[in-house]
């Protein structure tokens, strides 16, 4: 087996899941525990200066081999994996596809089908990484750790190479918004950087949203059913007419490419209290704003309807489009696409329909764009990734490598 698939298969076995109930950065121990075995293994290849800070970020060098200076690289993925879908005792199975439909659970009768997911028809007669249908894989961002350590350590076993200063680093939660918020710029000390955070093979991003989250909280009154009428408020119905003030055509499942959406991630109540959980998605700065204004509105409607509190509202901006950052460096993209292309790769270049750390990186002072690890339904229990497209992940920062030093 490549090493770069041993290594995936191994940190799959790790639940990392982030939680975004918990305030502690990592907000699970199964990141602290990733992140100590990474520690071990990075100070085993012969990086240096390899560390986990209390936050549990993992940083680490690969000092320049070159008599001349040249520009410093990062590489950065995630180690957490996302809450939607489970992450413990994940059971990967390696798959040489045929096409068809893929078995991935056979008492449950839970298939892998090309009806569902077209994109399986471009890799069939590639070995496939799946999931047994219960559990997501965690190639997001599992396959990025893989690739980038993969690529630093047949660096170090080919000293014979010429390279620059690489910079890597691993972080916590990025999965819940927070993989920024202890990240040390100053400290990491790259010129710039790539996050190895993308999905199929040849993605190459360097837009993304405008993000925000919106939390309400419905208040009603409860008594009796029987003694209810012009007594009882029943806050979920009112969450109910609060969510169909919002427009339907802005739902994520209608948008697609540039279009940004409202989407109601979370909802719990019952007659007395409601909750309701939206993220706020846009390319546009412009629309962004015009966004949240749609459900500032609908409070305000809630509320002069049935009351002052009926409804409270807490808007928060969680990162911004990194193209405003990167749009003045764009060489760093332009060699992206050239070491993709070099290696057999054709670049995708896209808008991300998310974020990654990259994007609040970029407004830290570290231009982030972002690249592929091969990864296909991520956050979901038919996640795949193709055994090929990681290894060009790691001949693409290979060859990113070799370009910055010539």
């Amino acid at each position: 087996m490549d090493k770069v698939t041993e290594r995936f298969l191994r940190y799959v076995g790790i639940n990392t899941q982030s939680d975004p109930e918990e305030e502690s950065c990592p907000s699970t121990i199964g990141q602290q525990e990733f992140g100590k075995a990474l520690v071990t293994e990075l100070k085993e290849i012969g990086l240096e200066d390899v560390s986990m800070g209390a936050n549990g970020y993992v940083m680490a060098t690969l000092p320049s081999n070159m008599d001349r200076k040249v520009k410093t690289i990062g590489f950065i993925a995630h180690m957490d994996t996302s809450p939607d879908a489970s992450g413990e005792n994940i059971k990967p199975a390696l798959v040489e596809y045929k096409g068809g439909d893929i078995l991935l659970h056979q008492a449950k009768n839970i298939a892998l089908s090309p009806v569902d997911f077209p994109d399986l028809n471009d890799y069939v007669g590639q070995t496939l990484i799946v999931t047994d249908g219960t559990t997501l894989l965690g190639a997001d961002d599992k396959a990025g750790i893989a690739e980038i350590i993969t690529a630093v350590e047949y660096l170090c076993a080919h000293p014979e190479i010429p390279h620059g200063t690489i910079k890597i680093a691993f972080t916590p939660d990025e999965e819940i918004g927070r993989g920024a918020d202890f990240f040390d710029v100053k400290k990491f000390n790259a010129d710039f950087a790539y996050t190895v955070d993308g999905g199929p093979l040849g993605e190459l991003e360097y837009e993304n949203f405008n993000a925000a989250s919106a939390k309400l909280s419905f208040q009603g009154r409860n008594v009796h059913p029987g003694t209810a009428k012009n007594t009882m408020i029943n806050s979920m119905l009112i969450a109910m007419e609060f969510n169909n003030l919002l427009p339907v055509g802005e739902r994520p499942e209608y948008t697609e490419g540039y279009e940004g959406f409202i989407h109601l991630t979370d909802i719990r109540g019952d007659v007395e209290q409601t909750r309701l959980q939206y993220i706020v998605r846009d390319h546009s700065q412009v629309l962004f704003t015009r966004k949240k204004q749609v459900i500032q509105e609908a409070v305000n409607f809630i509320n002069k309807k049935y009351g002052p509190g009926t409804v409270d509202l807490q808007l928060t901006d969680s990162y911004y489009n990194m193209k405003e950052k990167i749009e003045h460096v764009f060489d760093i993209v332009l060699l992206a696409k050239q070491a993709m292309e070099e290696v057999g790769v054709e670049p995708k270049i896209s808008p991300i329909r998310g974020g990654t750390d990259g994007a609040r990186l970029s407004y830290m002072g570290l231009p982030c764009p972002n690249i592929f690890t091969g990864g296909h339904n991520y956050h979901g229990r038919f996640e795949f990734i193709p055994t090929d497209s990681m290894k060009k992940a790691v001949d693409v920062i290979l060859k990113i490598v070799e370009l910055n030093s010539k």
